[in-house]
Order: C-alpha cells, then structure tokens, then sequence
C-alpha cells in the first residue's frame, strides 16, 4: 500500500471525472429540462480535473499553479457539484457563499506557500473547507432526497468522505508530519486512495439519482394530465377499482363525481382554445383545495373530471360537489365566466364494477344538464 504512487492516482481519477463529465453533458442534452443540476455536475468535473492536473505537475511548475490555484479549483469543484445538487432539488443556492469561503482561504494558502511554507497548515483550511461542503450535502440531499436507495446511497458516500476528511484533519492537527502532498505515510496514502475513490462514487450515486427522477418524470407523465396535472383516465380508473374492490370486501363506502364544465365548446369558439386551456387549468387549480389528500381527481375526457371520494357516504358527496359548484361559478379575473354541473353517486354492496358506478354518475349528470346546468344531481 506504501508502494503507490499517489501522482498517478490523483491524475487517474482526474481524468475518470473528466469521462464521467462526458456522460453527464450527454445526459443534460436528451434529458428534460426539467431535471435541473446536470450542467453544474457536469461542469464540476472538469474543473477537478485541471485540479489533478495541477497536482501532478507539483515540484515541476511553481507552487502558485500547483498549489494554490489548484486548491482554489478543486474547492470550487466540490461546492460546484452542491450547487448542482441544489439546483437539482429545487433549493435557494449558495453558490456566491461557497465562493466567498473559498476565496477566504487565498490568504491562508498564498502565505503557507510563498511566504511561510508548510504543507499542514495548507491541508487544515483545505480540508475544514471540503469537510463542511460535505456534511453540507449530505444534509442537503437528507433533507430533499426522499427515502430512496439512490440519495441514501449518495448520502453515505459523503459522510464517507467526510468522514476520511475528518480523520485526515485531525492527524494533520495532532501529528504533522509536513511530508507534502505526495508523503508515502499511512494518514496521506488512505487520505489521497480513498478521497479519490469518493469522489468517483459520489459523481456515480448523482448519475443514479438523475436516473432516479427521469424514471420518476417518466411515471408522473404516464399517469398525469399534461395539461391540468390531474389523473389520466385510466389511471384513475385503476384507483377507483382498486377502492370499490377494498369497499366490497370490507363493507365500506365510496363516492363518484362525474363533473363537466357548462357551454365548454361556446368558450372555445368564442375565445379560443388556448384559453379554453386556460379554463381547464384554473378549474383544477381551484378546487383542488377543496379536496382532501385521499380523494383522486382525474381528467375523464375533455372538459370532463371525475372525483374519487373514498369513505364517503353519498350526503357527504353531494355537500362536496355543492362546495365545488358555487366555487366555480365565481368569476375569475381574466378569465371567461364558467359552471360546472355534477353528478354523484354512491357505491351499492351489489356494484361488482367500476363501470356500474360511472354509468350512474354519468346519468346523474345529465339529469343536471336537463335541470338547466350549473347544479347538482344524483340518482
């Protein structure tokens, strides 16, 4: 182990982060737009790899490049790939802090390295920065990953790291040897193999949570309404089946709500179905509020909704619907005037499918239709 060269381990994994940074331009390129941080975690591998460049070139160019220039971007690499992870998440980002606690540390380095070398004092601002930037996303990916194995597994990586990091800091602290980089000691040789090694696995375990969310982008659009965000029809279908089949089995009530949105073609015609579009979007948006975290919305054809109402009895039902008519037919500014008409039924012991229960609420809605529209009915 005291054997390796630690020159060609930094410039390999240099240049393993250039190839990884190949992949991850390949995917910010035919990925959705989105799935947002890929041109953050693409960029930071580069940057370290110039990094590892600079390293290697220690005692051959003069210290400024290789020591701290090539700190400066290696630093800037890390926090690039937190700001990529925060753009991924969607988070307020940190970016100009980073920079400014990177830039903090010109100071430190230029007089340990121009003026007063020494090589451990340099390694304790480098490494106190790179252990906070990776408890920093590890929390940050705790906090907005979601309990999946690929943020758990990229968690883990980082505390790995930071981890390594903080071994290093304090055998640094306690036992300087001032060796400089390329010192064959046991605290130098773990602490190059394995942050290089990490560094590696935590580009891979961002590669699998991008994965992650494409495969998740991809289900949300197969059972998402493009437009409105709602259900589509036959997954909505599929829930209602799956809760009239737990309602048989287990003696309990369900509701249906078939709603459609009055005159809808008049709207179209008069002012276009860009705003039509409109209608429909502000339509869900409105009462969506009105409906609790159980209850399924869909979008069953057109202008036409249906609302799944688990655990509900038919009076509970139509005081729903009653809530969700007299909330539509409040004008909205900038938007034409529009009412919806309802109808609602209520599971039977002897309704065996779905189908029973939508062909009730589909006649229940057109006797609101013939009761003059904008109103609520039931059979």
């Amino acid at each position: 182990m005291f054997h390796l060269d630690l020159r060609s381990i930094i410039l390999m994994s240099g240049i393993m982060s250039l190839l990884l940074s190949v992949v991850f331009l390949l995917m910010q390129r035919s990925y959705p737009i989105v799935i947002r941080g890929l041109g953050q975690w693409a960029a930071a591998p580069v940057i370290i790899f110039v990094s590892t460049l600079l390293f290697g070139a220690r005692g051959v160019l003069p210290d400024l490049l290789t020591v701290i220039v090539a700190n400066l971007l290696l630093l800037s690499g890390i926090a690039l790939i937190h700001v990529g992870s925060q753009r991924f998440f969607g988070v307020p980002l940190t970016w100009r802090f980073w920079m400014g606690a990177i830039l903090a540390t010109v100071p430190v380095l230029s007089w340990y390295t121009l003026v007063e070398p020494n090589y451990d004092a340099r390694l304790l601002v480098v490494l106190f920065l790179w252990g906070w930037m990776m408890l920093a996303h590890a929390r940050l990916i705790l906090r907005h990953g979601g309990k999946v194995f690929v943020t758990r597994f990229t968690v883990v990586i980082l505390l790995i790291q930071a981890g390594v990091i903080g071994l290093r800091f304090m055998a640094a602290l306690l036992l300087p040897v001032g060796g400089g980089l390329f010192d064959g000691s046991l605290f130098q040789t773990l602490y190059i193999v394995t942050n290089a090694l990490m560094i590696l696995t935590l580009f891979v375990g961002l590669l699998l949570m991008a994965t992650d969310r494409l495969r998740a982008e991809f289900e949300h659009l197969a059972t998402h309404d493009t437009l409105t965000g709602v259900l589509t029809r036959r997954t909505l279908l599929d829930i209602c089946g799956k809760e009239l089949e737990r309602c048989r089995r287990h003696g309990r009530t369900m509701s249906l709500l078939i709603m459609d949105l009055d005159n809808f073609k008049v709207i179209n015609d008069t002012h276009g179905h860009q705003m039509g579009d409109r209608v429909l979007v502000d339509f869900v948006a409105r009462i969506s509020p009105l409906l609790r975290r159980p209850d399924g919305l869909g979008r069953y054809g057109g202008e036409e909704f249906v609302v799944m109402l688990p655990e509900t009895s038919l009076e509970e039902a139509l005081a729903v619907a009653e809530r969700i008519r007299s909330t539509v037919e409040s004008p909205v500014s900038g938007l034409p005037p529009v009412t919806v008409s309802i109808g609602v039924t209520c599971n039977r012991p002897d309704d065996a499918q779905v189908d029973v229960l939508l062909a009730r609420a589909d006649k229940a809605l057109y006797k609101a239709k013939a009761m003059g529209r904008n109103c609520v009915a039931t059979t």
